[in-house]
Parts: structure tokens; C-alpha cells; sequence
């Protein structure tokens, strides 16, 4: 990577993008318009080739260098000095961005309940219309975990040589029936909520904070609730993991909402890269950027087996794994591990 670019300096800019022409939407859904919110930091240098994309997960937002701060901010791998870096809020999500609390311009109401459907392919074409508005005509990195892992697979498939590199974490070319599972369950709480239905924005919230919970289960591993909520012995009640649980569940509520969480968990049940392309493995073949794929070995919710079928099929892919008792959220905390992957990628393509 380039070191301290004389045309680079450490700022940051929120800001939001509207696209007034129409989305059509794999349903066959149409949103007539939508909004995207995004930061930036750093600037781009002269030929615009130090471009950094960085896409959240589930319920993250746009201001990546509060929830990577490990990985992004000054002195940090991904440093603002060095490169422009661009995070987005993704379509259904409530942090700026076109979502179900929106108003609907065919109705002048919010849509509640009425938001379309939308797939992670969906969710790329709306990122793709922003590069667009931006005049990025290269992106040298593109990096997401997770959820965003699925819509940074999508785009590197739209970008074609557009894009040099694709960084996916903890993720997977095509949603399982186990992770498909585990998201019903949590609409299934979200479901049982008796506010669930009505038409303001803490419908569903009780739901939400035990959906959470559930989703909690899948981030983590056993041993990393076994090291760090274990009781002594002779407890009958009031449990460090039962109140740990409650606590995620009531954090995640006081700051998203239900409407938004069904609606991107129902976006990653829909993820497909070979749906009407063949196959999985067809459409990976045809990504050019440089994959690397990174696997957590004691993730239980996107198997390690997963990141190493994205690497295997994609033409230019590599498999990197992160040890970690923290399960699926290690791409979120094991920033040392990620740190030497990543320099490790960057050393071996010339970059």
C-alpha cells in the first residue's frame, strides 16, 4: 500500500446521497427512490487508485471507524492519510439510509410494513449508484464481513475489473438452511411481540431484544461464554449468562428496530451469487478482483468450510483463518490476526 500520500489528509465527512431514478429490485419490486448515507475519511490522492469500501454487517452503520477502530483510523492498517476510505449505510437499515420507517413517495406514509423485499444483490446495485454519483472509477479494496461480506461478493461480481481487491470475513456465496434457521427463529421472536403489526417505531422492540439474544448464540463460540460468563458453583438463579444475554438484547433495541432487522435478516436468507448465473461456483469464476477469503475456525454461524468454498472457486482466490474463542465476531475484534493477513495479501500482490 502506498505510504503517507502527499495529496492525503485525515478527514472525515458524513454525508448522504439521494438517487431519484427508480431501483428494480430482484422481487420485481420497484423503489422509486432512496437515500444513502455515508462517511468518508482521508482523500482520494491524484489518480484515484487508494479507494477503501468498507461494508458493515447486520446492524452496523456507516461510521466504520468506530465500530473497526482497530482496523480503521489514524495509525491504524486502514489510515486515512494513506487512502479514502468509504462506508455506507445499506438499504433497510435505520442509520440514514432508505428503510421501512422511510416515507413512501407513492403514499406520502412510511412504508412499514409495505418495504419491499431486497437481496443482498440489491443492496449492491443501490452501493453501485452511489460509485457512480462518486466518479470512483477503480476501487483498489473492498471489505466486508458477515452480511456485508454477502453484498461485497455481489458487487465484486457487478465491478468486474473496477475492482482490484475483494476482502471477504466470516461469510459465505450462498446462505445456509442452518444460518436461514437461526434468522426465522429470531423473526419468530420478533413475531410474538403483541406490538408487532402496528405501525410506529418500537413495534416489535421486546421481540428484538430476545432475537438478539438468539443471534448472540450464533455470534459467539461455547468456550468464549464458558471463559468469560461462567458462575461458581452452587448458583441456582441469576445467571452471568442469562443477564449477559438480556443485556445485548436491550442494547441492540435502544439504538435499531425490529422493522429493519427483519428486513436485512431477510436479505440474507435470500443470498445467492449463482442465482440465475449458473451456479455458485460459475459466478465466483467470474469475479476478477483478488479474493481473499477469511475464515474463523470456531465460527458457528458461517463455517469456516464456506470462506474456503469462496476461495477455492474464485479464480483469483486465497484462504486466510482467524484463532479465535470469540467465534463469529472475531472479524470484529481480532484486529492483530487481521492486521498480519492483511499486510500478508497486500505484500503479495505488489500493493
Amino acid at each position: 500500500m502506498n505510504l503517507k500520500s502527499q495529496y492525503a489528509s485525515i478527514t472525515m465527512s458524513q454525508n448522504s446521497f439521494h438517487s431519484s431514478s427508480p431501483l428494480t429490485l430482484e422481487s420485481g419490486e420497484i423503489l422509486q427512490e432512496f437515500d444513502l448515507a455515508y462517511t468518508t475519511y482521508g482523500q482520494l490522492n491524484a489518480e484515484k487508485s487508494n479507494v477503501i469500501w468498507v461494508i458493515h454487517a447486520l446492524t452496523g452503520d456507516a461510521n466504520a471507524s468506530e465500530w473497526w477502530s482497530g482496523l480503521i483510523g489514524e495509525d491504524k492498517f486502514y489510515d486515512p492519510a494513506d487512502h479514502f476510505i468509504i462506508c455506507a449505510n445499506l438499504l433497510g437499515s435505520c442509520y440514514g439510509s432508505t428503510q421501512p420507517f422511510s416515507e413512501n413517495p407513492e403514499t406520502g406514509e412510511p412504508y412499514y410494513y409495505d418495504f419491499p423485499q431486497m437481496t443482498s444483490r440489491d443492496l449492491a446495485a443501490g452501493l453501485e449508484r452511489l460509485r457512480v454519483h462518486l466518479g470512483l472509477e477503480h476501487i483498489h479494496t473492498l471489505i466486508g464481513g458477515s452480511l456485508g461480506g454477502q453484498v461485497a461478493l455481489e458487487w465484486a461480481y457487478i465491478l468486474g475489473k473496477s475492482l482490484q481487491n475483494a476482502i471477504i470475513l466470516a461469510s459465505t456465496a450462498k446462505t445456509s438452511p442452518w444460518v436461514i434457521g437461526f434468522n426465522e427463529t429470531q423473526r419468530m421472536a420478533i413475531e410474538s411481540d403483541c406490538s408487532w403489526g402496528e405501525c410506529h417505531e418500537l413495534a416489535g422492540q421486546k421481540g428484538l431484544e430476545t432475537a438478539r439474544a438468539i443471534a448472540m448464540l450464533t455470534y459467539r463460540h461455547p468456550t468464549d461464554l464458558d471463559r468469560k460468563q461462567a458462575d461458581g458453583t452452587g448458583k441456582l438463579d441469576d445467571f452471568r449468562a442469562s443477564s449477559y444475554l438480556r443485556y445485548q438484547g436491550q442494547k441492540l433495541a435502544k439504538r435499531f428496530n425490529a422493522l429493519s432487522y427483519w428486513t436485512l435478516s431477510k436479505t440474507m436468507d435470500s443470498h445467492d451469487l449463482g442465482r440465475n448465473r449458473e451456479s455458485v461456483e460459475a459466478a465466483l469464476q467470474q469475479i476478477e478482483a483478488r479474493v481473499l477469503s477469511i475464515g474463523v475456525d470456531k465460527d458457528l454461524l458461517f463455517l469456516p468450510e464456506e470462506a474456503q468454498h469462496i476461495s477455492q472457486f474464485a479464480k483469483k482466490g486465497i484462504y486466510k483463518e482467524i484463532s479465535s474463542t470469540a467465534g463469529h465476531d472475531a472479524f470484529l475484534i481480532e484486529f492483530e490476526q487481521l492486521a498480519y493477513i492483511l499486510k500478508s495479501f497486500y505484500l503479495n500482490s505488489g500493493d
